[in-house]
This record gives C-alpha cells, sequence and structure tokens, in this order.
C-alpha cells in the first residue's frame, strides 16, 4: 500500500468514528471516504470497516408509558405525562376527548398511546415546544368552541381568537329540528300561563290558596330575575360589543333602562289620574242629583274610597293613587298590561336568540329558554288570573295569555325567516336589540319591584299574613330569583 493510500484510509477511519449526529451525515461521508480512498490504478486494494454509535439526542422521544390528567384547551387535547403536558392527535374528535390513555409505545421517533376503543391516539412530542396553548385557541375555527354562548345571534366565546371578525359567520342551520321545536316552545309557554288562569277559573284553586300565593311569589321573583339578570346584562352585552365601537357615552344600557321604567312609571300614573277623574266625574253627577242635602245624605255619598284614603292616610299608609292596596280594577288591568309589554319585547328577541344559535349550541340553549318560558308564563298568568272581573272577563285573561304563548314561536318564525342572512354583529341589529333589552329591563323592574313586591308585601295580604303563609312566600320569592339567576347562564 503507498503512502498515500494509507493517509487515505486513516483519515476515512477517524471521520466516521467521529460522526455522530445524523445517519445521512454518516452515509454521506462513508461515500466521501470511499471515493477519496480510491486506489490508483494498478495499487492493491484494502477494505477497512468502521462502526460507530449514533445517538439522536435531541429528537429521541421521551419514554412515556401513559397520560393522565387530560384536559381540554380549544379544540386540543392536553395531558400530563409527570411534569410534561403534551397535545394529544389521533382519530378522536372534541366530544370524545378522555381522561386518560394508556399503553403507551413507540414507532421509531413517535410515541403512541391506546384510547377506550383499542385505537392508537399520537402523542405530539415536538409540538408542545414549538406551540402554546394560545395558538392553538387562535386556530379555533367559529362555534367550535365548547365556551361559546349566543345573545340574540352574537357569539361570545372565551378563550378563543382574540381578532374580532364582525361578518356574518356562515353556518349550516338544522331548520326542521328548529320548526318543530317551534310547538314545543308553544306549549310550553301555553301551559305555564293558562295554569293560573284556568285553575282560578274554575275554583280548583282559589287566590288565597297558600299554593296561588306560592305561584305569584315565584313569579314575583322570576319577574325581578330576568329585568336584571337576563335582560339587563343582555343589553349591556350589546352595547359593549366590539363591533359596535367604543360608545361616547358610557351610561347608555342604564340610560335606556331609566327610559323604561320611567315609561311604566308613566303608564300607572296616567291610569291612576284617569281612573280618578272618572270616579270624581261620576261622584259629581250624583250629588247634584241629590235633593236633599244633609250631614247624614254626605255622609252616605262620600266615596268608600275617600274614606279609606282618610283612614290610611291617618295610620301613616303610603298611596300612591288611592288606597293602593285597593286599586281600582282599570288600574289593576293596567300594571297586567305593562307587565306583559315588558315580557312581549323580551319573549320576542328570545325567540330569534333561540333560532339563530349555532347547532353545537342550540339543544342547550333550547332547554334553557323551555324553563324560561314556563317560569315566566307562570309569573304572567298569576298577575292575569288575579285580575277581577270588573277588570277583565275570562275570554280577555285568555286573550291577554294566549300573545304570550304565541310570541316566542312568532319570534322563532322571524329567525327560520332571515336565517341565512342575520348577522347579529351588525351594528344596526345590535343597537336594536341593545335598546329593545334595556327597555324591556326597566319595564319589568318597575312592575317586579312596585306593583308586585310592594304592593304584596308592604301593602297587601302579606303584611299581616301568618307565618307560615309569610315564610312559604317568602321561600317561593327566593326560589323565583335563585332559578332564573341560574338559567342565566346559558341565556
Amino acid at each position: 500500500m503507498s503512502p498515500l493510500t494509507r493517509i487515505a484510509a486513516v483519515l476515512s477511519f477517524a471521520v466516521l468514528a467521529t460522526a455522530q449526529t445524523n445517519p445521512e451525515d454518516q452515509a454521506f461521508l462513508t461515500s466521501t471516504a470511499a471515493s477519496t480512498s480510491a486506489p490508483p490504478a494498478g495499487a492493491r486494494t484494502v477494505t477497512v470497516t468502521a462502526t460507530a454509535t449514533i445517538t439522536q439526542a435531541g429528537s429521541a422521544a421521551p419514554k412515556i408509558t401513559a397520560v393522565t390528567d387530560c384536559h381540554a384547551h380549544s379544540t386540543v387535547n392536553w395531558c400530563m405525562a409527570g411534569d410534561e403536558e403534551y397535545a394529544i392527535s389521533g382519530p378522536t374528535a372534541t366530544e370524545e376527548f378522555q381522561a386518560q390513555y394508556t399503553d403507551c409505545h413507540t414507532h421509531g421517533s413517535e410515541t403512541y398511546c391506546v384510547d377506550d376503543a383499542g385505537e392508537d391516539v399520537k402523542v405530539l412530542v415536538e409540538a408542545t415546544e414549538e406551540h402554546d396553548h394560545s395558538e392553538g385557541a387562535a386556530e379555533e375555527p367559529a362555534g367550535s368552541s365548547e365556551h361559546c354562548h349566543f345573545h340574540a345571534g352574537v357569539e361570545h366565546c372565551v378563550g378563543g381568537s382574540e381578532e374580532v371578525t364582525c361578518d356574518a359567520t356562515p353556518r349550516d342551520y338544522n331548520i326542521p329540528l328548529r320548526v318543530g321545536l317551534l310547538f314545543v316552545i308553544l306549549a310550553t309557554s301555553a301551559c305555564g300561563v293558562f295554569l293560573p288562569i284556568l285553575t282560578t277559573r274554575f275554583n280548583i284553586i282559589s287566590q288565597t290558596n297558600i299554593i296561588f300565593v306560592f305561584l305569584k311569589q315565584f313569579g314575583t321573583g322570576i319577574v325581578l330575575s330576568t329585568a336584571f339578570i337576563h335582560l339587563f346584562t343582555h343589553a349591556d352585552l350589546m352595547f359593549s360589543n366590539e363591533c359596535l365601537g367604543e360608545l361616547q357615552y358610557e351610561g347608555t344600557t342604564a340610560a335606556v333602562f331609566m327610559a323604561g321604567l320611567f315609561l311604566s312609571f308613566l303608564a300607572d300614573y296616567l291610569g291612576a289620574r284617569f281612573v280618578q277623574w272618572r270616579a270624581q266625574k261620576h261622584s259629581h253627577a250624583d250629588s247634584e242629583i241629590s235633593s236633599t242635602p244633609s250631614n247624614e245624605s254626605d255622609k252616605a255619598s262620600t266615596p268608600t274610597g275617600a274614606s279609606e284614603n282618610g283612614f290610611n292616610r291617618s295610620h301613616g299608609v303610603l298611596h300612591a293613587h288611592g288606597a293602593i292596596h285597593n286599586a281600582a280594577p282599570m288600574e289593576q288591568k293596567i300594571n297586567v298590561l305593562n307587565l306583559e309589554a315588558g315580557i312581549i319585547f323580551h319573549s320576542i328577541l328570545i325567540g330569534i336568540t333561540l333560532v339563530v344559535a349555532g347547532d353545537s349550541f342550540f339543544i342547550t340553549l333550547f332547554i334553557v329558554i323551555l324553563f324560561h318560558q314556563m317560569f315566566e308564563g307562570i309569573a304572567l298568568g298569576t298577575c292575569i288570573a288575579e285580575l277581577p272581573k270588573a277588570a277583565a272577563s275570562t275570554i280577555q285573561k285568555c286573550i291577554m295569555g294566549g300573545i304570550f304563548a304565541l310570541i316566542t314561536p312568532i319570534g322563532m318564525a322571524i329567525g327560520i325567516g332571515v336565517l341565512n342572512s342575520f348577522n347579529g354583529n351588525d351594528p344596526s341589529t345590535i343597537v336594536a336589540i341593545g335598546t329593545l333589552d334595556a327597555l324591556s329591563a326597566g319595564i319589568l323592574a318597575w312592575v317586579g319591584i312596585v306593583e308586585m313586591l310592594a304592593r304584596d308585601w308592604l301593602h297587601g295580604s302579606l303584611l299581616n299574613a301568618g307565618l307560615v303563609r309569610s315564610v312559604t312566600a317568602m321561600v317561593a320569592l327566593v326560589c323565583g330569583m335563585v332559578l332564573m339567576s341560574v338559567l342565566g347562564k346559558w341565556a
């Protein structure tokens, strides 16, 4: 062997022995060394074999036997193996995420674990170093997050993308399901509102019965919670929507709420003045007919309401228009119509909200609204049932109840009609929905506090009720507020 050939062989051996980073580099160097050590023609050929141990310190898969404490971030399932967190990829969908995966094994440089169905799911070892949870959430499609909910067609997501889009989100809606459930809402609303009306009409339950008292106070709690938890909160969400931009007046929601409250007060006040004017007119006509005025006849002609007002004033009982605990039939009817007006504005928005919600949340929202309508129907139905015959006949009461039963399905029908073009993030839509919600909140707040809560507890039968009746009524009131407030988490 010539000196040149020996030197080339030694160099190639040294290079092969130190190449421990990449098998491809080893192959390249082997071929290079072979070509370098090619002997010249006529020289003797010597073959040198070198063996090197190659490790891939940076790319070797970690030793994992099982992953536990799995939890979802957006649409990715993340699991713990010791102190490290790894993303799981495989045949499962979001609704099939498991709490743990076992029998982990490797195939080459990749790690797999076995799910409950016996299928392999891949553990993304390298992904945890390159991606974090926020990036996974940024790629989240609209409507796919489990933390999203809808308010009047406006989707609110927690942990989603920070990028705001105000365009209509295209979705595939299950329209036959929505049409079918429209009739379910109709039946539920009718049951809630007609139950108190019919049971009192046919003397199944009297208005003095403790069951009726429970239903009425339960309804009062429903109205109060609806005003503040549902309507005021939803209106505030509408007016703080980023697609509307920054409002110049931060108290917009409260201002519209106050307008609704003032309109309710104005309706009650004008109604009371009208009733008083009509009573005085009749009283003046009767006094002119009397031909023998005397002290006794004057006393006899004194209106009962006036003597009661004098009694109430002497005993410090507050009254806004006559004896507040003995309101005229017309006043009572105005109060109930006021209540129904606020509920109707709210209910038609509920119908639209339900229909335009994405399928991912539709069933949950439907169940919540089903209970919502039943409870609200009971609240309205007890107030309608309490109206005397002089204020409303049975047919008029049924008409008032029927309007409530139909209004939410009408809202659903409107929503179905505009389903493919409705954009809850359009500024004009946001303003319209926010205004109606805030106005309805003001109306229901006035009716719930003044005409229901204060009238029953401070000036009505519950003021001097017994312990059992008072405790029952208070429990019903709190139950109504709590139950409707809990429903406010989803609707």
